[in-house]
């Protein structure tokens, strides 16, 4: 047993028995960290047999009187330390550069434990990433009742796990061992959970008991985070407001689009200063844009004149030293301009950017976002890659070590970053369980182990041999499944090979890497073919993906006898079929495992899972591309040659819908309206293999029927484009209003004239824009109508400032709120000397309401009935050809 004396120095010691551990107290800052590392290493040690040392000795470098220069070098940097022994049998010297390093330094020794044994050895260490997070959201897969997204009161009923200590524990065990030194909880408006407002005491959105639960686990929380080394940060979204202040004073808890009033800062203020002063040495993650409008100086002033001066309040209440960490996420604002206003007047600062956007497609980023990245590094604070969401892996497992590490060289090397923030692998939304369909559900932080590791191992060192890292991992394997270093070998290959997949398909077919769409479920031909009808985000081929080529521009450059350049969808097609092909091989003939059993079979099963998702994808893209050649020269034999592709896309789905059936209750853990592709996801449908395989087979027949008629009829597809009837709504603002046609002035501030205009669109009464007001302060209509009515918003396509963005749900979680994220009518209109015009509707009920549109030139093009402009389609005014959607007909009145 070892024990401790206290002497009149402060100092403890354990006589002269082996193993003893000699460490004081005196200029200790963090006590409890400091303690918890001594505990755990007295508590290892006394489980030793053989300890060949007259003792440890432990401190940190301020405790230090004098030390060597080539000791004192290897401690500049926090959570530093350095262990060695100078003679045989000697003691051991542990010096962290803080209390953080000593409890890293004690992990190291107890890793080691060959240096026990009395060998003279130096080792020094120390992370190369200053911030090692991982991430929790307080959310739920679907809304709560009466609420939007992100907003979800801290309650037993909403979060059960929340108040499970023991759970908390084991979570925090983790990031202490994988050495993580933050923890994020994502929460839209967590203060009205946890403070109490003299000011506002109606903001409160819990009953008093769970008020006091909340209190009581945050505290547990923070503390047992402390000692083990890690920062806990909260995440909130600017601006929500709680729903019984909101209803109080007739606000909405969302608006984007809102304006800024002494109401709604001082209770946003007041809510962070009281957070502050209760929790000071909690650090706070800021998202400026999405609940309100990004970019512009609301964004900067809602930082500088709320944000940071309820910090600021909230330290000066306590009497706190030091401030806390405020990190700003570079999501819709201009996170430079932010900064430089915000840097003279609070230091401790930190930027944060998505790395893939909300998946993980390359390790090879580049183009605008790169940039984007760099400069923010450039600013001189910490810079965070936040690995986000992971909505093209999930519900699979995934754990390439390889990927992992190449896309952490790619932080330091391309991006110029020194901090990282990890999402849970998958099923985010959903946490703290997985979705693999079993009796009793698997806890993520079990099923998800290697995924957490291996993000923190390169988080630490990303430069490490990759013979030595395949020897690793492969002991890991082992020591984990108990199988054979032969076997473990071999699935860590496999693991590696379709960690390939998933990344490959999204950044050479995809939509976006936004989490509205699931990738994992497929693709409809249309969305392969026609992209720009369901809202491509370019970045996820301009940025997120090696240099390369869509589909569509693919086939263009075939037809036109042009050279490829870079990643190819037919190469992808290829790779991704090979990626399978050898994973499913590697694991056969793999033996039974000791330990783990029923989880190595899952790993064993999600690797044939990726194999047949990826001979699904490959066969519709082959089928894509000979269907896009017959826009080009209408030889309808380019679609009967897609046929044999395109049924064997399905053949494979099949087999995937088998599998995952009986392995996974859903593939997205978001099912909200935010889901749009492969189908609209509201209320929690088509979140499975099982509901897309009929409309996979639907379209399917569908095509085949196209095919059929076209053989008859010898002629192409048609889109029939009913005229629009245009509906009365009464104006509360007298706007002027002009009928829709060619040569219609749609501006009462410049001459500019409609020069083209789709057929069905005419006789319809446009509202004439101020475009120098809408540039000020954006547009707003407050009218009444007697019936449901939709509006017809037009959008310029352009990335120009002058004009109003779009609405995007990558950036806008509220942008399909009225039905208005995805363009109606494609290339509508054009107005002389401007980009053409996509047209989005917005849905209202019968009653009064209100249209907003941010900052920016859009134009008002009508008002009809509800019932009309239900599918999307591309009216093309431009003459730039069919883009062959009405092949694959109808699903249950969902145009495919």
């Amino acid at each position: 047993m070892v024990f401790c004396v206290c002497s009149l120095l402060g100092e403890l010691y354990a006589g002269n028995k082996k193993g003893a551990v000699f460490y004081t107290m005196e200029r200790i800052v963090n006590r409890e960290r400091f303690q918890y590392a001594i505990d755990l290493l007295q508590e290892e040690l006394s489980k030793s047999i053989a300890i060949h040392t007259s003792g440890i000795e432990v401190s940190t470098l301020v405790q230090k009187k004098s030390l060597p220069d080539s000791i004192k070098v290897q401690l500049i940097e926090k959570e530093h330390f350095v262990l060695y022994r100078n003679t045989e049998n000697g003691a051991i010297s542990l010096i962290g550069a803080d209390e953080s390093g000593v409890l890293y330094g004690c992990m190291a020794l107890l890793a080691h434990k060959q240096w026990l044994n009395g060998g003279r050895f130096f080792f020094a260490d120390g992370p190369k990433m200053v911030m090692r997070g991982t991430s929790i959201g307080l959310q739920k897969t679907t809304y709560l009742p009466g609420h939007d997204i992100y907003e979800y009161p801290y309650t037993p009923e909403s979060f059960s796990w929340f108040y499970d200590k023991k759970l908390w524990l084991k979570y925090l065990d983790m990031m202490a061992e994988n050495k993580y030194n933050a923890l994020y909880l994502w929460n839209g408006h967590p203060f009205s959970s946890l403070v109490k407002l003299k000011d506002y005491p109606y903001a409160l959105e819990v009953d008093e008991t769970t008020f006091q639960k909340n209190e009581e686990m945050y505290t547990f929380l923070t503390k047992e985070a402390n000692k083990r080394g890690i920062w806990i940060i909260q995440m909130f979204y600017n601006i929500i407001l709680p729903k019984p202040f909101a209803d109080r004073h007739g606000l909405k808890t969302q608006e984007r689009n809102r304006i800024i009033t002494p109401l709604i800062s001082d209770y946003t203020r007041k809510s962070i200063a009281a957070f502050v002063a209760k929790y000071p040495n909690v650090g706070l993650l800021i998202t400026l844009g999405e609940a309100m409008e990004g970019v512009g100086q609301d964004d900067i002033n809602w930082f500088t004149k709320t944000i940071i001066p309820g910090v600021q309040d909230g330290l000066h209440a306590s009497r706190a030293k030091g401030e806390p960490p405020i990190i700003l996420r570079a999501h819709d604002t201009d996170a430079p301009a932010v900064m430089q206003a915000a840097l003279p007047i609070y230091k401790n600062l930190y930027t944060m950017a998505k790395y893939n956007g909300e998946a993980l497609t390359t390790y090879t980023p580049r183009g605008k976002w790169a940039e984007l990245h760099r400069s923010l590094s450039d600013i001189g604070t910490v810079h965070i890659q936040n690995v986000h969401i992971l909505a093209n892996l999930e519900p699979f497992r995934y754990g390439s070590p390889d990927f992992i590490q190449k896309s952490v060289k790619a932080m330091h090397e391309v991006h110029h970053s020194n901090g990282i923030h990890i999402y849970p692998q998958a099923s985010y939304w959903d946490w703290p369980y997985a979705a693999d369909k079993v009796d009793n559900r698997l806890l993520q932080v079990d099923r998800d182990w290697m995924w957490y590791k291996a993000w923190a191992r390169y988080a630490w060192n990303e430069n490490r041999d990759s013979s030595q890292e395949q020897s690793y991992w492969s002991k890991e394997l082992v020591q984990y499944y108990g199988v054979p270093e032969q076997d473990a070998q071999k699935l860590l290959l496999a693991i590696e090979e379709i960690g390939e997949i998933s990344p490959k398909i999204l950044r050479r077919f995809g939509i976006t890497d936004g989490n509205r769409q699931t990738s994992s479920l497929g693709m409809l031909m249309t969305q392969l073919i026609n992209p720009y009808r369901y809202g491509l985000f370019t970045l996820l081929y301009e940025s997120e993906a090696p240099e390369g080529e869509m589909i569509i521009d693919y086939v263009e450059k075939d037809y036109h006898h042009e050279g490829h350049i870079g990643e190819t969808p037919a190469q992808v097609a290829r790779e991704i079929v090979q990626h399978g092909e050898r994973a499913a091989t590697l694991i056969k003939g793999l033996g039974k495992p000791t330990k783990n059993v029923a989880e190595f079979d899952r790993w064993v099963n999600d690797i044939r899972i990726h194999q047949l998702l990826a001979n699904h994808y490959s066969y519709k893209v082959k089928a894509a591309i000979e269907l896009l050649r017959y826009k080009y020269d209408r030889d309808i034999h380019a679609l009967e040659k897609a046929l044999p592709d395109l049924e064997r896309s399905v053949e494979e789905y099949r087999k995937l819908t088998d599998l995952t059936t009986a392995s996974y209750l859903y593939a997205n853990s978001m099912q909200t309206k935010q889901r749009k592709i492969p189908m609209r996801g509201a209320d929690a449908t088509f979140i499975h293999w099982k509901e897309m395989l009929p409309v996979f087979e639907t379209e399917l027949n569908n095509f085949k029927h196209a095919i059929d008629s076209l053989s008859t009829m010898n002629d192409n597809p048609t889109h029939s484009k009913a005229g629009l009837m245009s509906q009365q709504i009464t104006f509360f603002d007298h706007q002027q209003l002009v009928p829709l046609k060619r040569g219609a002035k749609l501006y009462v501030d410049q001459e500019l004239v409609v020069t083209h205009l789709a057929q069905e669109l005419e006789g319809l009464m446009a509202v004439q824009i101020d475009a120098g007001k809408q540039k000020l302060t954006g547009t707003q209509l407050r009218f009444k109508t007697q019936k449901p009515v939709k509006i017809l918003v037009g959008y310029f396509n352009s990335t120009d400032k002058v004009f109003a963005p779009r609405p995007v749900l990558e950036i806008d979680a509220s942008a399909n709120d009225f039905g208005q994220a995805e363009a109606k009518v494609r290339n509508a209109i054009r107005i002389q000397y401007m980009p053409v015009v996509d047209i989005h509707t917005y849905s209202f009920p019968a009653g009064t309401n209100e249209l907003k549109i941010p900052k920016g030139e859009a134009l008002i093009l009508g008002v009809v009935d509800d019932s009309q402009l239900v599918y999307p389609y591309n009216a093309d005014v431009d003459n730039q050809g069919d883009d062959l959607d009405d092949l694959f007909g109808y699903f249950k009145g969902t145009k495919l």
